[in-house]
């Protein structure tokens, strides 16, 4: 396959999943703003946003004050905020056009209406209706683009290098996720007894996993096992060691005469969630950890790009 065929296809899937991930950051914060609590202590979750994403000189450069309705509008629908749900389709489905003809016609027409649905919605329309609203609409369509590609591409590089632009943006945003709200809700080291059921519930129903917890924990929910799910757990697909299994086992699929040690870098991490204990991670810090595994993600990232796509520089 062409390298840069194969780019286009790598970053369709990463802003695809970028998107609905996003969705679910901000639905989190959201509902745990409507939580009774100070408006300093609702500006930092909304703030912990913008910094998590390193765009606060942009952020600034528009706004004035740190809010729900500022970081909410920039997030969403800032067309000039190439990070923003409506950046994130845009590129998403300029990337599937330069590439139509290696997708199915069910793959184009579930991308090309996403846009053409969601490029004209006006910030304040989606609040009135219910910005949680627009949150589910993402994710939806995010799960049909999917739907489409597991149920009508055929499997073969094209597929892995759409599944793999998937994976590791999932597991990027899965750790960002957790870092983000586990310090919120856990702030000082307060001792599980203390957990706010309200923010930890929320904080699982954005990763779809409430119910997951429910049937492998039968328990109250603590920061602890919220943790050990959402990191160690093979079977839950939002884990950490889930995507990072199919990472591996996709990289093995399109391996080349020059990926071997970007298959070796996936390998450790792999093997450090499957052979990891949640108790070891949490002695070492949760958020060392977490900002860790994401430089190792970046890095991932950049060797894929280095052994299969567009270089950086000719991509720029």
């Amino acid at each position: 396959m062409l390298s840069r065929t194969a780019d286009h296809l790598f970053w369709m899937s990463r802003y695809i999943e970028r998107a609905e991930n996003l969705a679910r950051l901000l639905d989190v914060t959201y509902q745990m703003s409507l939580v009774p609590q100070s408006e300093e202590a609702a500006n930092r979750n909304w703030n912990a946003i913008i910094a998590l994403n390193s765009l606060e000189e942009a952020f600034a450069a528009k706004y004035s004050a740190v809010n729900g309705q500022n970081v909410l509008k920039f997030m969403v629908s800032d067309a000039d905020n190439l990070a923003s749900i409506h950046s994130c389709f845009r590129l998403a489905r300029e990337n599937a056009h330069a590439v139509r003809g290696t997708l199915t016609t069910e793959m184009w027409e579930t991308l090309n209406s996403t846009w053409i649905e969601g490029r004209n919605r006006q910030f304040e329309q989606l609040l009135n209706a219910g910005i949680s609203e627009y949150f589910e609409w993402v994710k939806k369509r995010s799960a049909l683009t999917r739907g489409t590609t597991l149920g009508t591409l055929l499997q073969d590089e094209a597929y892995h290098f759409i599944r793999l632009g998937t994976l590791l943006e999932r597991a990027d945003n899965t750790a960002r996720i957790l870092d983000v709200k586990y310090h919120v809700l856990s702030p000082k080291g307060a001792d599980e007894g203390a957990t706010d059921f309200y923010g930890w519930a929320a904080l699982l129903r954005s990763v779809s996993g409430f119910e997951v917890y429910r049937k492998v924990y039968r328990d109250v929910i603590t920061p602890g096992r919220v943790a050990e799910l959402l990191i160690l757990n093979k079977d839950m697909p939002r884990s950490l060691h889930f995507c990072m299994n199919s990472v591996v086992k996709n990289l093995d699929f399109i391996a080349n005469n020059h990926s071997g040690e970007t298959a070796r870098q996936a390998g450790i991490m792999h093997a450090q969630l499957h052979y990891g204990k949640i108790e070891d991670i949490l002695a070492q810090g949760l958020h060392d950890w977490l900002t860790q595994f994401m430089d190792h993600i970046y890095q991932l990232g950049e060797g894929i790009s280095r052994d299969f796509l567009v270089p950086s520089t000719e991509a720029a």
